[in-house]
């Protein structure tokens, strides 16, 4: 089936381009939009949705308020429009549960007629009338689908990540955090657990693991190869690293000291939320009063190089590399907390010739988070731009930013705000020296005032 061609096709529904589509819904000019989705209705982290989990971000940070507050498809007017208003109002807190998080994405979804689901892209290509074409199929029936849109919006997402050296095993026994509310029975009936990784979602397993240890009776270890179970980075200051101002200033860094600086900004967006790492020291701090010892290890600095099976256990071979010693750690059930990826995808593939990459075979990408490609149509990004915009690209509290530039240049006016002083911290020497009255720019030897002698 072939539809008219589309000012844009947004190819994945995660928040992002799920932002995307609410923020082109509420405009005064007919936008002509669809999304495609592979799956039969709207999910997120379905295998993380724990009792207890809350968003790491405040609820201001949803598809619209950012940008728009008076937007029908925010949070407050979910809360409105569900009759629970009052009961938030009376819950006086920023973080809201992460179920509730999901219940509002799925109902923004439901409410936008520009959601298609259980359309898998297979292939996108550039038409030479001057719009891409994208071919889809249904996943179940395979029913194929051709959609034309002037300009793309990528919001593919990412997936869970399992290193080569730790794959082959029944993903019943082994298997990544991103699955763990579906595969927790198989784990509450085993004898030994164990937990790989020291992110917000390995903490969260290990959590729900140790309240629920007293009734399934098994052995808990939590390993990382990271220096400790840190803390991810939440003072306020800190937070400014995840704003318009700091994209900018990392945009404009050399490709090679950005790709220096990411890897060691692991505990701005890595690392164990504070409030779990309090509430797993208290339970085992409770576990212990009476002289007892809690059936529980946590040991970091410690690789797990490779997973053999064992009868019907499991043999982690595991690297201390601190100390330089290795060790064998046995476990029914290993649960892998080893992140995410975002891989090209292979429907890009007739578009490779027309793409710009980089030495590394990623993306080229402009400061405005389009993709360089030899096409008159845009290529919006949703999430990948990592390598050239920093740590905040997959923060959920700059979609409204992003996918503003994205509405604005749809439309060709400036239909939603492009904030640009946002912080009270300046990254850069040219925003110091600008509002600084003592501040002044050194060129080589020669030094240049900025204010009269």
């Amino acid at each position: 089936m072939t539809e008219a061609v589309h000012d844009v096709v947004g190819v994945g529904l995660g928040p992002f381009n799920l932002g995307l589509a609410a923020m082109v819904d509420d405009l005064e000019e007919d936008v002509d939009a669809v999304f495609l989705e592979r799956d039969a209705e709207f999910r997120w982290h379905e295998g993380m949705l724990l009792e207890g989990t809350t968003l790491e971000v405040p609820f201001l940070a949803d598809l619209v308020t950012l940008a728009d507050p008076t937007n029908p498809h925010s949070y407050l007017n979910y809360l409105r429009e569900t009759g629970r208003i009052y009961e938030f109002y009376f819950y006086e807190t920023f973080q809201i549960p992460r179920r509730e998080y999901d219940d509002y994405l799925r109902w923004a979804a439901e409410r936008l007629e520009s959601c298609r689901f259980s359309r898998e892209v297979t292939a996108v290509r550039w038409n030479d009338d001057e719009h891409y074409v994208v071919t889809a199929e249904h996943p179940e029936t395979g029913e194929r689908f051709e959609y034309r849109g002037e300009n793309l919006a990528l919001g593919i997402g990412s997936r869970p990540r399992v290193p080569d050296h730790l794959r082959g095993h029944p993903e019943s026994d082994v298997f990544h955090t991103a699955r763990y509310r579906h595969n927790r029975h198989r784990a509450l009936e085993a004898d030994s657990i164990t937990v790989v990784g020291s992110g917000q979602s390995a903490a969260e397993v290990f959590q729900d693991l140790l309240e629920r240890q007293p009734e399934g009776g098994y052995r808990l270890d939590w390993l990382t190869r990271s220096d400790g179970f840190f803390p991810m980075e939440y003072s306020k200051l800190g937070l400014q690293h995840f704003t318009p101002e700091y994209a900018r200033y990392v945009y404009e860094l050399p490709q090679e000291v950005k790709d220096e600086l990411v890897p060691n900004q692991d505990l701005l967006y890595k690392g164990v939320d504070p409030g779990t790492s309090a509430e797993i020291y208290d339970l085992l701090y409770r576990r212990s009063i009476g002289d007892r010892e809690p059936d529980v290890g946590l040991f970091a600095m410690t690789e797990v190089r490779n997973i053999e099976p064992v009868g019907d256990a499991y043999a982690l071979d595991c690297h201390q590399w601190q100390a330089g010693e290795s060790f064998v750690h046995e476990s029914d059930v290993v649960i892998l907390g080893t992140g995410y990826e975002r891989p090209i995808p292979d429907f890009l593939e007739p578009l490779e010739d027309r793409i710009e990459w980089d030495d590394r075979g990623r993306f080229g990408v402009t400061e405005d988070r389009r993709l360089e490609i030899d096409a008159t149509g845009d290529v919006f990004l949703q999430n990948a731009e990592l390598h050239t915009h920093g740590v905040g690209v997959p923060d959920l509290g700059l979609g409204c930013y992003r996918n503003a530039k994205f509405v604005n240049r749809l439309v060709s006016r400036e239909a939603y705000p492009e904030d640009d002083d946002t912080v009270y911290q300046d990254f850069s020497v040219e925003q110091f020296v600008e509002h600084a009255p003592g501040a002044s720019r050194r060129r080589g030897s020669e030094l240049t005032l900025t204010q009269d002698d």
